[in-house]
């Protein structure tokens, strides 16, 4: 027997909005450390600040913790001006996080069929306008017209 519900379709849709790839000076809201066997992670709950346009969406992304992925781990917590004694003495504190501020830079993957977000790239919060103002069509546009002349 088949039913009509009304308004169903609306709450299996992904109520979350879809961030483009790019870059955006975010703030760490939240990470959690996840075992695995295989490949431990934190996850990340990341909150944009900049583009005004996409201020207060959030980016949720892992970043592994296996021997041969730690240089990420540590890219991160470096730009994000992470507690240098903690990171000298090799601990992760996750209340220590939440209030970083840095810009990633970020790309959708499929992985088995699940839509990811990749965290790419990392720059301190203080290089923002420098990467948005270069990253922009705009720029690279006028850039492209200086070169020409």
């Amino acid at each position: 027997m088949k039913r009509q519900l009304p308004g169903l379709a609306e709450t299996a849709r992904d109520s979350r909005p879809d961030i483009p790839d790019g870059m955006y000076l975010v703030r760490v809201d939240g990470a959690q450390f996840r075992w695995h066997a295989h490949k431990p992670f934190y996850v990340l709950r990341l909150s944009v600040l900049e583009p005004r346009t996409l201020a207060g969406q959030s980016i949720v992304g892992r970043l592994y913790c296996t021997q041969k992925a730690l240089w990420k781990l540590g890219w991160f917590l470096r730009d994000f001006l992470y507690d240098p004694e903690l990171l000298a003495h090799e601990q992760v504190d996750e209340k220590a996080l939440p209030g970083l501020r840095g810009v990633v830079k970020i790309s959708h993957t499929v992985v088995n069929g699940v839509s990811l977000i990749s965290l790419d790239g990392f720059a301190p919060a203080s290089q923002w306008e420098e990467l948005a103002a270069a990253s922009s069509p705009m720029a690279s546009g006028s850039a492209t017209a200086e070169a020409s002349r």
